[in-house]
């Protein structure tokens, strides 16, 4: 990874943001930043150094990990030991922090770490953010990262569809799956693995329960993976015995949604116009009312990033970006569908990376 060409790119939108440093918190934007993928540290960027400041647990993690950064190590809270280092400067110049990622306790304990002639000036927010347009537009590393990934997550749901059987648990499928991702090298799941069979599958979000696997009916199973860092996300509504017309006609439209989707995917087009492409198509179908999200989300060190994939957003795709494309429809307490892939916006159009069969499974 290129982290001292991101560390320019960074201060290049802080020089003109008019601020000589950052202290970064989010230990998303830290790894970003320097590689360090440790649980407790701070990073503070000025326009001549990088300083990790971490404890002692990760002497020699950060030592092998963040080598272009001078790392600090130190007793208690990290970002305490950012602000008083920087406070002992002399004539410090305010530092940018980013406020998404901080509560408003922290902040007050790091006003109460400074001198007061310093409280007012040192530290100052920095709108909008710069580090999270940094990390939506991924480098080619990145994205074969990202696609080593995502072909982990489509081995383990070919293994699984091997596996899933009437009258396994949610809870028995959710953990075969995660023990498989595991055995298979994944550092630990995107999220909480999403195993909704039966009228359950109408939940968007269904948590795995004991409830047994039905004879006839739907199986949504929403899931991802992390490897070297990156996220990766797909889901798959897989059907076991006989499906009725309805159910048969709902699966045929969330699959062209989907398609419809995928194919609005390139670079300059807005998010909104994506999520139109898709939904079109469910509103033709007299399905729009059972389509409750929206279409889609950025991946990558965390499974959630911008850009939004929407009704109306007006944040236009650039080349690099990792999206997914998820429509669903949902009847509750009868049944529901969600079809989901993992793309890299490209400029003429996508790089499909989870490449799971997408037609109907009935097993």
């Amino acid at each position: 990874m290129n982290h001292p060409l991101r560390i320019t790119r960074l201060r290049r939108q802080l020089t003109r943001a008019g601020f000589p440093a950052l202290l970064v918190t989010h230990l998303p934007d830290i790894h970003y930043l320097s590689g360090f993928t440790g649980s407790s540290a701070a990073l503070l960027v000025t326009r001549k150094a990088v300083r990790l400041f971490t404890d002692s647990r990760y002497r020699d993690q950060a030592a092998h990990e963040a080598a272009s950064a001078r790392v600090e190590i130190v007793a208690g809270p990290p970002a305490l030991a950012a602000i008083r280092w920087l406070a002992a400067q002399p004539a410090p110049g305010p530092v940018a922090y980013e406020p998404a990622h901080l509560t408003l306790a922290e902040f007050n304990l790091w006003r109460a770490a400074l001198p007061s002639t310093l409280r007012r000036t040192l530290l100052k927010p920095i709108a909008p953010p710069i580090l999270e347009p940094l990390r939506h537009i991924k480098d080619e590393d990145e994205i074969s990262l990202m696609r080593q990934a995502a072909a982990l997550g489509c081995t383990v749901f070919d293994h699984m569809l091997g596996f899933l059987q009437p009258g396994l648990t949610e809870l028995a499928v959710a953990a075969e799956l995660e023990y498989q991702a595991r055995r298979r090298g994944a550092e630990a799941m995107s999220f909480e693995t999403i195993v909704a069979s039966g009228p359950r599958s109408a939940l968007p979000h269904g948590r795995a329960t004991d409830r047994k696997l039905p004879r006839n009916g739907f199986l949504t199973l929403d899931f991802g993976v992390v490897l070297n860092g990156y996220c990766s996300d797909m889901t798959r509504t897989v059907a076991f015995g006989k499906l009725t017309a309805r159910q048969l006609a709902a699966y045929d439209a969330v699959l062209a949604s989907q398609q419809a989707g995928i194919a609005a995917v390139r670079a300059g087009v807005t998010a909104g116009a994506v999520d139109e492409a898709a939904r079109s198509v469910l509103r033709a179908a007299g399905l729009a009312e059972a389509f409750s999200h929206s279409t889609g989300h950025g991946v990558g060190l965390e499974i959630h990033e911008g850009p939004r994939i929407g009704a109306a957003v007006k944040t236009p795709l650039q080349a690099g970006m990792v999206v997914t494309i998820e429509p669903g429809v949902y009847f509750p307490a009868d049944f529901g569908i969600r079809i989901e892939d993992m793309l890299v916006v490209r400029k003429g159009g996508s790089e499909i990376l989870t490449t799971s069969p997408k037609a109907l499974i009935q097993l």
